[in-house]
């Protein structure tokens, strides 16, 4: 007798918002960066109210580290369920 196991839960990423002192482009560019370089996220900055939302498996310590690499200072401001 085969039995199948269930279908494995569909993974929810959780979309963080994040506050980064960005004050142009070239601020924007370096989060775009260290992002890239971090792998695994879905981000989306929005310059003028300098804020960065990122949907990741990674917890919110690894990702607030690695916006701190740009040099800008950075806060976690919270999280939204993505489904």
């Amino acid at each position: 007798m085969v039995v199948n196991a269930p279908d494995p839960s569909p993974v929810f990423l959780q979309k963080h918002e994040f506050f980064v002192d960005m004050t142009c482009e070239g601020c924007s560019n370096a989060v775009t960066r260290v992002l890239h370089r971090l792998g695994g996220v879905q981000f989306d900055i929005d310059l003028p109210n300098k804020k960065v939302y990122i949907e990741s498996e990674h917890n919110v310590d690894t990702l607030l580290e690695t916006l701190k690499k740009t040099g800008k200072s950075a806060s976690y401001l919270g999280e939204k369920s993505v489904q």
